[in-house]
């Protein structure tokens, strides 16, 4: 038994981008606004990248190495260099607060981090070595062994959770499990030579780091987008230099909005839609407009997606996450027991691509995993063909009399009004009910709407207990970087007096 552990933890691939620039050397690889890179290019680039980090980290830096970074031709040399010379990334959030990003560099003890010039000023006052990209440009390459294999139980990288109910931790992910996220993904959407990924969700979160991933181990362009720009990304999509796309709800509602009565080229296959539930409104558009959205279902934890809709059923499950990938497996359990098919309880899943646990957290650890399973903290069922639904957080939940009410759900049917931009739903404390739904909007521009026409819109379309009791309206709803709601946020501006009624 000992000696079978030993030889299944000690599985090796050869170096991926190693093996694919010997494969397919002239294909593209790599898509910018100014040119396309093959990937004997990219290689070419990423040892001189690596050559550089080498020659310019000390030689004290740890195993860990922190990439504070942008959707750049660069930051995918840096991504790659750091695999070849063996360090796992730490990919910070240059969204957040300096105070934010000095509890991950503290929680992971990091000596060194790698990041653009203009993100400098936020790590000023953190004593650790800040190698800026003009820095590197300027450094002297030393050699160094370039791996020839990657261990499929090596961490790779290590991203932060995005921090919807507390604290952040940081969850580590081996090779193994990026390697069998892109195979389980590979068995559901198929995989093209003629294959491009339009990637305008961030390097530093997985959705991003999985398709540079995706890329090498295919043989599949990349076309990579610095920032979510509506009207360029739609003008690719027309064209039909785009196969595929991963986006959230609320950049395909924006998507949308811009298409106006116009559709997608035909070429383009695959608008693979995660970051919780989405609107039923909004598939029901894309029905109607031929454009192939699969639902997905995954997080952090979990490498990227872990279920998704098969393109069979993307009528007749509309709405459903799907089934889980081929390498995976998923549970609903309800409190001690496994939940019966349309069962309300909590989502678990199982699977080579879930990662081995959280750095430094024993307690989470033991928390969150038994005998395989990761207990997701999500909220889901499945029906009699075990398809998942998937419904809410469990620490977004609002119980209000008695009832659990949904806040997905209610953010669905506000979304389908015509003159609401986004909105946000959070339960709110009551003396009466324990906690009520209130809902946070942003509305159109030009709009009129106000509190009244919400609720009178509200009683047409929800059971009384889920109608919100409050409505208030602001000028954005907070999101993380991939782009999920922080209702979290938004009941502490109210209850902090940011946020007003106004109803």
């Amino acid at each position: 038994m000992n000696w079978r552990r030993k030889v299944m933890t000690s599985q090796q691939l050869t170096n991926w981008l190693k093996q694919r620039t010997y494969l397919t050397p002239d294909r593209i690889a790599l898509i910018s606004d100014k040119r396309e890179y093959t990937f004997k290019e990219l290689w070419t680039m990423t040892i001189e990248m690596a050559s550089k980090i080498h020659s310019h980290v000390k030689e004290s830096q740890s195993e860990f190495i922190g990439l504070m970074i942008k959707n750049t031709v660069e930051s995918v040399t840096v991504i790659h260099a750091v695999q070849q010379l063996g360090l796992t990334a730490v990919l910070l959030n240059h969204r957040l607060s300096p105070s934010e990003l000095a509890f991950q560099i503290e929680d992971m003890n990091l000596s060194a981090v790698i990041l653009d010039d203009e993100f400098y000023e936020k790590l000023q006052n953190q004593p650790i070595q800040k190698v800026t990209l003009s820095g590197l440009h300027k450094a002297t390459p030393s050699t160094f062994e370039i791996k020839g294999h990657f261990q499929l139980d090596q961490v790779c990288s290590v991203m932060y959770t995005s921090g919807t109910t507390g604290a952040p931790k940081g969850v580590l992910q081996t090779y193994g499990n990026h390697w069998w996220s892109a195979i389980g993904s590979s068995l559901n959407l198929g995989t093209s030579e003629n294959d491009t990924w339009l990637c305008s969700v961030p390097l530093f979160h997985i959705s991003g780091y999985s398709i540079l991933m995706r890329s090498v181990i295919y043989g599949m362009s990349v076309r990579l987008f610095e920032h979510f720009d509506v009207e360029r990304i739609n003008r690719e999509l027309k064209s039909g230099s785009i196969t595929i796309m991963s986006a959230v709800s609320n950049m395909l509602q924006r998507m949308l909005k811009d298409l106006g009565d116009e559709s997608y080229h035909g070429n383009f296959r695959c608008m693979l839609l995660g970051g919780g539930p989405a609107p039923l409104p909004l598939l029901e558009i894309c029905r109607d407009k031929e454009i192939p959205v699969f639902q997905t279902y995954g997080m952090t934890e979990t490498s990227s997606q872990i279920v998704t809709l098969s393109p069979e059923y993307s009528l007749s499950k509309l709405g459903s996450a799907g089934k889980p990938l081929f390498p995976s497996e998923l549970k609903i359990k309800k409190e001690t027991r496994p939940a019966a098919a349309y069962e309300e309880g909590e989502i678990l899943v199982k699977g080579p691509n879930v990662t081995i646990g959280y750095y430094k957290r024993e307690g989470a650890n033991q928390k969150s995993f038994e005998d395989g399973w990761l207990s997701t903290g999500d909220i889901g069922y499945v029906d009699d063909e075990g398809f998942l639904f998937v419904l809410d957080r469990r620490s977004d939940l609002i119980i209000s009399g008695g009832e659990n009410v949904y806040p997905a759900e209610i953010e669905s049917m506000l979304a389908s009004h015509k003159e609401i931009e986004d909105v946000g739903v959070a339960g709110i404390s009551s003396d009466e009910w324990g906690q009520v739904p209130c809902a946070f909007i942003v509305k159109g521009t030009m709009s009129l709407l106000n509190g009244k026409d919400v609720l009178s819109f509200c009683k047409k379309n929800l059971a009384s207990y889920k109608q919100p009791k409050k409505i208030v309206f602001v000028d954005e709803i907070p999101r993380n970087a991939s782009n999920k709601i922080l209702r979290r946020v938004l009941r502490e501006r109210w209850e902090q007096g940011v946020y007003r009624d106004e109803h």
